[in-house]
């Protein structure tokens, strides 16, 4: 084949694994064979309308098997992938479209609003409409009122149906890009980071070496697709291996322990909020989790409880640490290491490379705190239409600057101690303060505004906006929160609001969050 990518897997994996389980969402099942063909048949719809290599294709909805299909489809077609956040708001949907200049959008029929909204603007040309199981999709889906566009809006089932189920076999190389996945900047506004092919495989390698996995396992996976774990550490290296994976578009604990016990589950991949819901639910002590034998975490550390509720059980965890430019992964904490080394991230994976650099690049010693800097065919190379991003991102050209601080011990297993960016982390979800002060400065009775993290039982931690107001203004934390409705995904809305007389701040005019932190 001259297809080398992400795009070859499944026509590679139709020979060996045939009709075996590919895909069990709800009571449909989809073995390797067919979920092949259809790939095949969607990358012709694709060709159809016009998507040719280099091309962007975005998709919104929840785990389903066509978000899956897409993906392959992009990669036989040599074209982008852009997955995006369901939770976020039309306009944040509508910057990433744009800037991706993705020419078509697949979206579920249950987000129709959220995705004929946020095409207004941008160069998406056609959009093609997934039904939810068992229901049909609008083929006359309508622009808000007022709103002028000319997207041609179709049936996904019927346009892939009606396409040739030849096997198209574009040349496409590990250079190549083949998804575009948005991180929130320190700017205000998310930046693409564009992982190529040989990004994804050799993190699906790394993956499938360190937490061996096998053509047997089953995974479960109850986190979204978009997210780069979820992806890239669940889904893409079981199929890569040939073995099951069960979705599931919305997480609920009593179900996840009901379909562990009938599919007999044995990976499950989620954030500390995750695994605390399922064993704080009531079925928790009468479920068999018996076929349950590979937990991964990530997103930040667990509670001591949590990892006791599951050991309890014979269950123990595997930590990650990573970051979407990493594929994302960069350290494994694995089981047997758990508990002798709590609170570590880990060590590299094995075909990448981990160093903690001084504020001049030099090495530091074991135990030395300094930043963390990673490296490897994981690693992106760039960031899409941002170089300047791209060039102050790397030292030496090779090591990715990761804006977290930390240290090594004499073993080699990495601790996190700071994050540099300020970036807070929410059940699992990464939230930039910049990206949401911008926009609570907008509103008319804020002089100024910081966003920082506070802790929290169920999410770990959320935001807390810190505000001045301007004079003879008055604002509630309810009428903030009705403000950014709308304007902000809901989990990027601050939880608590408080009022100051001034904000302490450098010679230079920057907010001092630190001494934030220490006042309230």
């Amino acid at each position: 084949m001259d297809n080398n990518g992400v795009g070859s897997w499944l026509q590679r994996r139709r020979h060996k694994s045939g009709s075996k389980a590919a895909l069990i969402s709800g009571t449909s099942t989809l073995g390797y064979e067919e979920l092949a063909e259809r790939a095949d048949r969607l990358a012709n719809a694709l060709r159809d309308r016009g998507v040719a290599k280099g091309d962007r294709v975005a998709y919104l909805g929840e785990n389903h098997p066509s978000f899956v299909e897409t993906f392959f489809a992009c990669g036989l077609l040599g074209a982008i992938f852009v997955p995006l956040n369901t939770r976020l708001a039309p306009p944040e949907l509508q910057f990433q479209l744009q800037d991706s200049g993705a020419r078509l959008l697949v979206n579920a029929a249950a987000l129709e609003p959220s995705a004929s909204a946020a095409v207004e603007g941008t160069g998406v040309t056609h959009r093609l409409v997934v039904a939810a199981d068992g229901g049909t999709e609008p083929s006359d889906a309508q622009p808000p009122a007022g709103v002028e566009h000319s997207v041609t809006v179709e049936r996904y089932e019927e346009a892939l149906q009606a396409a040739a189920p030849d096997h198209p076999d574009v040349p496409v190389g590990h250079d190549d890009g083949a998804m575009i996945l948005y991180t929130s900047g320190t700017t205000g506004k998310p930046k693409g980071a564009l992982l190529t092919h040989g990004n994804i495989t050799w993190n699906c390698i790394n993956t499938i070496v360190d937490m061996d996995l096998n053509r047997n396992d089953v995974a479960l996976m109850i986190s979204p697709l978009f997210h780069v774990a979820s992806l890239d550490m669940g889904l893409l290296p079981m199929l890569l291996k040939g073995a099951t994976v069960v979705l599931e578009a919305k997480f609920d604990p009593a179900r996840v322990l009901e379909l562990v016990e009938q599919h007999k589950v044995t990976t499950l991949n989620g954030v500390p909020t995750t695994f605390q819901l399922l064993c704080e639910h009531p079925g928790w002590e009468g479920a068999d989790l018996s076929s349950l034998d590979k937990l991964t975490c990530g997103g930040s550390a667990i509670p001591r409880r949590v990892l006791d509720a599951y050991e309890d059980r014979g269950i123990g965890f595997t930590s990650c640490y990573g970051m979407t430019e990493t594929a994302p992964g960069a350290t494994m904490l694995p089981v047997a290491r758990s508990r002798e080394k709590a609170g570590s991230a880990g060590q590299p994976h094995f075909f990448t490379d981990v160093r903690i650099a001084d504020p001049m690049g030099g090495a530091v010693a074991p135990g030395e705190v300094g930043e963390i800097q990673i490296s490897g065919p994981n690693v992106i190379k760039e960031y899409w239409n941002r170089p300047e991003a791209t060039a102050g991102s790397y030292a030496d050209s090779v090591w990715f600057r990761s804006g977290d601080m930390g240290y090594r011990d004499g073993e080699g297993f990495l601790f996190v101690s700071d994050r540099l960016k300020d970036m807070i982390i929410s059940g699992g979800e990464n939230i930039y303060p910049a990206e949401v002060e911008a926009v609570i400065a907008e509103h008319s009775a804020v002089g100024s505004v910081a966003v920082i993290g506070v802790p929290d039982d169920k999410w770990g931690e959320v935001p807390q906006a810190i505000v001045t107001l301007r004079e003879g203004e008055s604002l509630t934390a309810d009428e903030l929160r009705s403000f950014l409705d709308g304007r902000l995904a809901r989990y990027k809305i601050p939880k608590s609001l408080v009022v100051v007389a001034e904000m302490p701040r450098t010679a230079s005019g920057k907010i001092r969050k630190m001494e934030l932190r220490k006042q309230l």
